[in-house]
């Protein structure tokens, strides 16, 4: 059985950005039962990715969809630090590299949470090259394990402008969900990581627009939408998490 996580830091969400999300998640279901395995990702640090997919995945549990968050930006993930995830029982936390590279057992690694419908594989421990255990069977293995088991897996990858691991994972998954920073991230980085998408055989899914005021979210929701033909959200509500 698994063990259940401690998530200390869990704040209540205005209502606006509340609602937000739960369009998003509504959104996503429209899709049908073949997009599965999704990634949020962004194209720089700094834009909310971590944010979003933490409060989706709590979305698409709390509707009673059988939910994993996997943490899989494994070069700089902050996600055990900024939540303040730990495990009940007060052991080592293990997670994603313990699994790939430690042959540590899946069931030691994911946890359980309040949730009922939500588990998450954490990262506890950033290495300095991720990149022979992306392209490991075992971590494909670990995908296609976790699309049987779960309706939702929900991947938080590193931001396509760094690093070449998102569009590695992007390869293995059903679709992607791009964060952008609103008034700060160019339009040409978004283009290009919109390309890299492609690339790698990741459909795009959509666009959150973050961390933008109801003026400005009109202005580049109709530019998005216009060149790109994606859904967009915007609100209001500014988060440190990555």
């Amino acid at each position: 059985m698994n063990t259940k996580a401690i998530i200390e830091v869990n704040p209540q969400l205005p209502y606006s950005v509340e609602e937000a999300i739960n369009r998003l998640r509504i959104n996503v279901s429209f899709f049908g039962s073949d997009i599965n395995k999704i990634m949020v990702v962004s194209s720089e640090p700094n834009e909310g990715k971590s944010f979003v997919a933490m409060n989706l995945w709590k979305q698409m549990a709390g509707a009673k969809e059988q939910s994993i968050l996997v943490d899989a930006d494994m070069r700089k993930s902050v996600m055990v630090q900024s939540y303040k995830i730990s495990r009940e029982d007060g052991k080592e936390l293990w997670g994603l590299t313990h699994y790939l590279s430690d042959n540590k057992k899946l069931e030691d690694c994911v946890l359980t949470t309040d949730l009922e419908y939500g588990d998450i594989l954490p990262n506890a421990n950033n290495i300095v090259n991720p990149s022979l255990l992306l392209e490991s069977s075992r971590f494909k293995g670990l995908l296609d394990l976790l699309s049987e088991k779960y309706r939702y897996v929900i991947l938080d990858v590193p931001p396509l402008g760094l690093v070449s691991d998102g569009e590695r994972i992007g390869h293995l998954c059903d679709g992607a969900i791009l964060t952008v920073r609103g008034g700060v991230t160019p339009k040409s980085v978004v283009r290009n990581s919109i390309a890299q998408l492609e690339r790698a055989g990741c459909p795009l899914l959509g666009i959150v627009l973050n961390r933008v005021g109801a003026g400005s979210g009109r202005y580049y929701g109709k530019y998005y939408g216009r060149y790109y033909g994606s859904k967009y959200y915007t609100d209001k509500y500014y988060s440190d998490k990555k």
